[in-house]
Order: structure tokens, then C-alpha cells, then sequence
């Protein structure tokens, strides 16, 4: 199907690329020209503004935003809305607050203007690995654009269902294939602050391990329990069978095996804001999120003092995300 992407960074432009490379037709925009010139060598349809990326696109239109949160996107949102029409679809696909989803729906609605949150999982591997994606919004627009989500996703990429969900009648069922419409509208983008939110827990439990095992040699402790250990060797060790397997895992073995001191990394880690509104959730709900709530806190220490488990946690941040600490 056709369909526009807006939005032409780390992400939106290899999404673009998997869609074309599946048969969609693509009509990208970027403030920066040159990344929309590169995509129309590509094959994508370019365009100078939003409202020729609208011009461009055929009834029922529906454009992907890939901005960064905040104004941007809402100012993308708004924008598009000015040159679209009633059965159009706006999807964004960026870090949204899921309350502005449910703000911005409402506003869109009076227009006949359908709205999807769409929580995109996947980094800079996306391209190859594919995105897991959380939609969330009307629920027919969502089933009109199930081409795109089903091309975006991972597929099952040989992991089977998992067992217990064998036998069960999923009708319509899709969270096998990494793509799921989890709800109205903030739904999608919920899904994806709590999962970022976990993120952080997983990635402050590995930095914290790594930083134990680096300093398992220090002076302070007795000389027959001191161990000079290869975590390197660690990492990759425990990739294949341990119970703590995963990809965060995975690039933080590449990470140690390509610079095993972390050297090149400052420890100074960022926060890109669905942490805290995690943590706001779980106050509104009176659920108690220790651990959640203390990796996000070390993020804010690490601007201060940097740790090794603050320069491994850098390592995983640019491994999935392409994120870079400030000066790089």
C-alpha cells in the first residue's frame, strides 16, 4: 500500500527501506533534503513540505511520523492535519506521551482525521531484525494499515509461540509476528513507556553485574578472593544458554569485546523521558516500582560521577539506538 514517512533519521529512514523493499510505495519528507534525495534514489517518492507530501499521497491517505517527542511531533501532527481530510490516518510512531495521544485523537476526531500511537521497539537493527510495534488508537484504522505493521514487524523470525499459548484459539492473533493494536488511543505508546521503563531495570542490572565482576581484583579485598576476570569472555559465555540471555546482552558482549575497558565511553546516560513517565504511572496507580524507579535515578546520578556500569550501560544505548553521549 501507499504510505508516507515523515521523519527520515535513525529509524525513519530504515523503516522507509524495509517498507519499500516489501512493495510499498513511499512518500518520505525530511526538514533535511539530503536525506530525502538519498531515499529517492532508493526508489521513495520525495517531497519539500508536508503539505506536498500530502498532495502526493492518494485517498485515504496515511503518513508515519518518526520525530523526536514534544513539539516537533505535535507540530508535525497539527500540520498534517491542516492538509488532510476525514478518513485520513496520522500515524506516530516516535516516544509520545500517551496522554497527548489521547489529547490529539480527540482533536483529530472532530475532523473525521483517524489517529494510531504506534510504540516502535527496534533501534537501529530495525531495518534487518525488523520493529516490534504497539498500536494503539482507532481500531479500523489500524486494521486498514496492518500491511505496513505486518511489514515493519519481526515476523516470528524462528521463535515459536510460547508454549503455553499453544492450543489456544487467537483469532486474528498477531503479537506472534511482533506487532500487536493493544487498545484506544494511548494504548500503543502505554505499552511502549512501560516497556522502556523495563529497559531501564534490565540495563541498570547488567551495568551493575558488569561493574561487580570488573572490580572483583581490588585491593581492598582479601588477596585469595581477588579474581582478574575477562568480561569479554563473561559476556559471550553467558550468551548462549544462561537464563539472563538477551540482546541487551548480546551488544554488551560486542561492546567488551571491541573495547574491553569501555575507554570510549564517558558513562554520562541520558534519559529519554518514557523512564519517568513510567515511574509517574506507577505513582498514579499506587504500584510499587523500586527497581524501576532506582535505574532511573542512577541515569540522573551518572551526570555527576560516572561508574563502569554507567559506561556499560552507555554501550548498550548506542548499541540498540544509535544513541551517542554529549560531545561525541
Amino acid at each position: 500500500m501507499q504510505i508516507a514517512m515523515v521523519g527520515l533519521g535513525r529509524m525513519g529512514a530504515n523503516m522507509a527501506r524495509r517498507l519499500m523493499r516489501n512493495g510499498h510505495d513511499c512518500v518520505v519528507y525530511d526538514r533535511n533534503p539530503e536525506a530525502v534525495a538519498q531515499l529517492v534514489s532508493e526508489g521513495a517518492t520525495g517531497a519539500a513540505s508536508l503539505a506536498e507530501l500530502a498532495e502526493k499521497l492518494v485517498p485515504p491517505r496515511a503518513v508515519w511520523i518518526m520525530v523526536p517527542s514534544g513539539d516537533i511531533t505535535e507540530n508535525a501532527v497539527m500540520e498534517l492535519a491542516a492538509h488532510f481530510a476525514a478518513g485520513d490516518t496520522i500515524v506516530d510512531g516516535g516516544n509520545s506521551y500517551f496522554k497527548d495521544d489521547v489529547r490529539r485523537a480527540k482533536v483529530l476526531a472532530e475532523r473525521g482525521i483517524r489517529y494510531l500511537d504506534a510504540g516502535t521497539s527496534g533501534g537501529v537493527w530495525g531495518l534487518e531484525r525488523g520493529y516490534c510495534l504497539m498500536v494503539g488508537g482507532d481500531a479500523d484504522a489500524a486494521k486498514r494499515l496492518e500491511p505496513v505493521f505486518r511489514t515493519l514487524a519481526p515476523g516470528m523470525s524462528g521463535i515459536p509461540p510460547s508454549p503455553g499459548r499453544a492450543g489456544k484459539v487467537i483469532t486474528g492473533g498477531s503479537a506472534e509476528q511482533g506487532y500487536l493494536y493493544c487498545g484506544p488511543s494511548g494504548a500503543g505508546h502505554f505499552v511502549k513507556m512501560v516497556h522502556n521503563g523495563i529497559e531501564y531495570g534490565l540495563m541498570q542490572a547488567y551495568a551493575e553485574g558488569f561493574d561487580i565482576l570488573k572490580n572483583a581484583n581490588t585491593e581492598s579485598l582479601p588477596t585469595d578472593q581477588r579474581y582478574d576476570l575477562d568480561l569479554a569472555d563473561i559476556t559471550e559465555l553467558w550468551r548462549p544458554g544462561s537464563v539472563v540471555t538477551s540482546w541487551l546482552l548480546d551488544l554488551s558482549a560486542d561492546a567488551l569485546a571491541r573495547n574491553p575497558d569501555l575507554s570510549n565511553y564517558s558513562g554520562f546516560v541520558q534519559d529519554s523521558g518514557e523512564g519517568r513517565w513510567t515511574v509517574q504511572a506507577a505513582i498514579d496507580e499506587a504500584v510499587p516500582a523500586e527497581v524501576l524507579t532506582a535505574a532511573l535515578f542512577a541515569r540522573f546520578r551518572s551526570r555527576q560521577d560516572h561508574t563502569f556500569a554507567e559506561k556499560a550501560l552507555s554501550a548498550m544505548r548506542q548499541g540498540f539506538g544509535g544513541h551517542v553521549e554529549p560531545g561525541q
